[in-house]
């Protein structure tokens, strides 16, 4: 289905309840996945419950208390913001009550989606993180994997991705919109939707970010700000960062499977026989934890 760019990215909005941004279902014209980034004020409160569903929520910047009939963690979180160092993330499972308290000013992203399995409540600290310095060339990015395929969780993927300035990411184009499997029973190619949360490190940076697909019938460029959500409900989706600012994404994938397979676009697959190095820029920050 085409779908206009505007369907395709949710810009930020002020609101009274802290909601930066977000998106449903509902709203994305897909089956799973539900995000919100949200501020808080130090000592303000967010509650809520996850139901029929499992969530993960990264700390973006500051310190927050979360309590849950699942456990309890009195200090979750600490870098300043993004560009600050590794993340503190939380997963919780099926039927979790629990509330956010920030201990300082504190954003918070989370993504939430239908779950048929329960796992253990699971907070993952910065020494948890996986760190990748992926590409090459000005097609190098660092990936921080905090909710990795092979994560004991039932769906949800979580990621965070560092693209030094004027360079691209997600690339080459790469799809998962498809359930594909070898003939082995490996797993080629998975079905999965996906939001990219952006935020830059100097004021007034941006991105541009195509989606499109193999027919063209979707093929388009969207314009990528501070706090911008962008919708990869199918196709191709690659990024690349304007000159300046060095350009952050968080991911979040749910689908058909916990997985990140995906098949890259052929006319652009050479591209990775052919990096000479690696960009200086990244990692950003010293990998060995906070």
């Amino acid at each position: 289905m085409q779908q206009s760019p505007r369907s395709l990215v949710i810009h930020p909005s002020d609101t009274r309840d802290g909601v930066v941004v977000r998106v449903d279902p509902a709203a994305a014209d897909w089956d799973l996945l539900h995000f919100e980034a949200r501020q808080l004020a130090p000592r303000a409160i967010w509650s809520w419950q996850t139901g029929g569903n499992e969530l993960g929520l990264m700390v973006l910047g500051g310190t927050c208390a979360v309590r849950s009939n699942r456990g309890s963690w009195e200090s979750v979180g600490g870098r300043a913001n993004v560009f600050a160092g590794l993340p503190h993330a939380l997963y919780l499972p099926r039927e979790t009550n629990f509330s956010v308290t920030a201990l300082s000013p504190c954003e918070i992203a989370y993504a939430w989606c239908a779950a048929e399995k329960d796992y253990p409540a699971r907070l993952i600290t910065p020494e948890e993180v996986g760190i990748e310095i992926r590409g090459g060339d000005n097609v190098t990015r660092q990936i921080n994997s905090v909710i990795p395929p092979g994560f004991p969780c039932d769906r949800l993927v979580m990621v965070e991705v560092y693209t030094p300035a004027g360079n691209w990411s997600s690339f080459p184009p790469h799809k998962h919109d498809v359930h594909r499997t070898a003939a082995d029973g490996s797993l080629i190619e998975a079905d999965l939707e996906e939001v990219y949360f952006y935020k830059f490190e100097r004021p007034g940076g941006f991105a541009y970010q195509r989606i499109y697909t193999d027919d063209r019938s979707t093929d388009e460029l969207l314009l990528c700000q501070e706090c911008d959500l962008v919708l990869v409900p199918y196709g191709y989706h690659p990024v690349v960062a304007a000159p300046g600012s060095m350009a952050y994404y968080l991911n979040f994938l749910a689908g058909s499977a916990q997985s990140l397979a995906a098949s890259d676009d052929p006319n652009y697959a050479w591209i990775k026989e052919s990096y000479t190095g690696t960009d200086p820029r990244v990692p950003l920050y010293p990998t060995g934890g906070m």
